[in-house]
């Protein structure tokens, strides 16, 4: 039985052929034309040469002899772990260009897409093909693009899959000389114990780059910006990046030399506690715990966050702060009993911080004029009350990720970039004692594992993953982050199991996370890097009526145990071994009290504080 095979040489004989007996015939053909006549632009699309011209993570891909659709040889692919198996190559394409992409798959959830195409990336999917299936999608390259990423993956979890006939059908590109300038602007940023970003300006004709450590190739990127990774701490290392298209390498960059901080370092610690305990106070309003006046805060609290400095209006920027009204809060002390209890804190040493945002105080900063105003009432806020720095809890609808906006390093969003600049703005000002910490959700922190924004074929809900963007260019800045371990679903942990709130289990994988790094939606070429331990305390409701996930004081310890000490660990199995870790955090100081001092007593017994 004859088989379908992938596209030949045969349709561009047919174009040459054609377009010669048009010329002699006295008709002119333009090279134009018979260039843009059928070429397939892909590098051995059917496989027969291996894997010559793709590239697959973690060593995922194999040519094999079966099943096969057209040919001798298909490609097998075996997502393991959070390896999607990703199998890839960089084809030359002409700029302001049709293109079809197809190829023949079979397996469960097999994608197919095209990427840096200047205009909308493309991908299309099966979510099951027991026989082989074709896959077809097209684009338009942009007016200044020259080469384009085709790229096949399955899923986490599910078996191999395989393609085979993948073709590229367009106008064929020049290839040209290897860009001749090396990459201009090279600069270091968010540096961490374990990790350097990078960032340089793009090269005309580049379809990628090469970060060289130490005068070696450590790996090879799309884009102009970067995190190297896995590094040794308080270590100088050099780096320098080279610019390549299908035609070669370009001369390396001028050495930038960055220095990572010491393995208790990282982040502006802002002088706490080697072990701190953070909880929020209820100063501007009543529940069912009571009010706590600040002078009646017992000392074993390092972080006091205010609760909470809320908006005018979702979309104003213009935060105020106000003390409980005396007809919620019979007990409330005076404005000035108030601010001279914050500074009796201080001069024992703890930080108190204006929170903002909360359950019901939605913030988004969609423009610039938003932006200000945020900058200028909670600076307002600081002054007033003699405030050591700001922590930011936007819940809700605060944070999204506008369609497209796809990499964390590099958001575009409004509310996104005007947030991470009011706290540079903020941190400017005071300068590097400025205490800075977050409290966001599971779902825009976690959740971004598996899912980031509305995904590349949209539909997905645009909060996922939604903070980190914000942690990662502010990590260099950021004194704690302290992520809800409570009121959230199930997330999945870098175990690829899913992990509840309520014991120790969930509060291991979730901070594992954040210690470790994981790749965002899945993607290895976007790894979220890790924070310091310093940098990071888990979140905890204090009492079974102050949030849904409530956790034992025994399973809390046995989360401390094995977080900092490798022991009780139970099931999961974490990445490393962090003593440094900074502490916890809980809602709320006034839940505690209402509770008998639970939570806060138990930090003490087991810090030895």
């Amino acid at each position: 039985m004859e088989r379908n095979r992938r596209p030949s040489r045969y349709p561009r004989l047919v174009a040459a052929f054609a377009a010669a007996v048009l010329t002699a015939g006295g008709l002119v053909v333009s090279a134009e034309t018979a260039r843009a006549a059928d070429a397939d632009v892909a590098t051995n699309g059917g496989f027969e040469s291996g894997l010559t011209g793709w590239s697959c993570t973690g060593g995922s891909g194999v040519a094999v002899s079966s099943p096969v659709h057209g040919g001798t040889s298909a490609l097998k692919a075996t997502p393991a772990g959070s390896d999607n198996a990703k199998c890839s190559q960089t084809v030359t394409v002409r700029p302001d260009s049709a293109y079809t992409l197809s190829a023949w798959v079979q397996g469960s959830y097999v994608y197919l897409g095209a990427s840096g195409t200047g205009t909308t990336d493309v991908s299309t999917w099966t979510p099951s093909a027991p026989s082989w299936q074709k896959l077809t999608t097209s684009f338009r390259t942009g007016p200044a693009t020259t080469s384009v990423t085709l790229y096949t993956n399955g899923w986490y979890g599910t078996p191999a899959y395989h393609v085979d006939d993948l073709s590229l059908v367009g106008p064929g590109g020049e290839t040209g000389q290897p860009p001749a300038t090396a990459p201009a602007g090279l600069r270091s940023s968010a540096v961490t114990a374990s990790s350097v970003g990078l960032a340089w300006s793009p090269v005309a004709g580049a379809t990628g780059y090469t970060v060289h450590r130490d005068g070696a190739p450590n790996l090879n990127v799309s884009g102009t910006s970067t995190t190297v990774t896995g590094l040794s701490p308080a270590t100088a290392y050099r780096f320098q990046v080279s610019a390549t298209n299908a035609a070669g390498r370009s001369p390396l960059s001028s050495v930038v030399t960055a220095t990572t901080q010491p393995a208790d370092g990282g982040g502006n610690e802002a002088e706490l506690p080697a072990h701190a305990l953070v909880g929020y106070l209820h100063s501007s309003f009543a529940n069912g715990s009571g009010y706590t006046r600040m002078a009646d805060v017992p000392a074993s609290w390092d972080v006091i966050n205010l609760a909470f400095g809320e908006p005018t209006s979702v979309t104003s920027g213009d935060i105020r702060f106000s003390l409980c009204p005396v007809a919620e809060c019979p007990n409330v002390e005076s404005p000035a009993e108030f601010k001279a209890a914050i500074k009796a804190k201080q001069a024992a040493g703890k930080k108190v911080l204006i929170s903002i945002g909360g359950q019901n105080g939605q913030v988004q900063l969609a423009s610039t004029a938003a932006r200000d105003a945020f900058v200028s009432s909670v600076s307002k806020i600081i002054d007033e009350y003699g405030l050591d720095g700001l922590d930011i809890d936007f819940e809700g609808h605060s944070l999204s990720l506008n369609n497209g906006d796809t990499d964390f390093r590099n958001p575009t969003s409004p509310v996104i970039v005007n947030l991470i600049s009011a706290v540079k703005s903020l941190k400017a000002k005071y300068g590097a004692d400025f205490v800075l910490t977050m409290a966001p959700e599971t779902f825009f922190v976690q959740l971004g594992y598996q899912f980031y924004g509305s995904g590349p074929f949209g539909g997905q809900d645009p909060r996922a993953g939604a903070y980190l963007p914000v942690i990662h260019a502010l990590r260099d800045d950021l004194t704690l982050l302290h992520v809800q371990d409570y009121n959230s679903g199930p997330i999945m942990g870098l175990d690829n199991q899913y992990h509840t709130m309520g014991g120790a289990d969930f509060h291991i994988a979730m901070t594992d996370m954040l210690l470790t790094g994981f790749p965002v939606a899945g993607d290895t070429t976007k790894v979220f890097p890790a924070l310091d331990p310093g940098q990071v305390a888990i979140g905890l409701p204090a009492s079974q009526q102050a949030g849904n996930g409530h956790t034992a004081p025994s399973e809390v310890n046995k989360a401390l145990d094995c977080l900092t000490k490798k022991t009780n660990c139970g099931a999961y199995q974490t990445h490393g071994t962090w003593p440094a870790l900074r502490g916890l955090m809980t809602w709320s100081i006034n839940w505690d009290r209402f509770n008998q001092w639970e939570f806060s007593r138990n930090f003490d017994g087991y810090f030895g504080s």
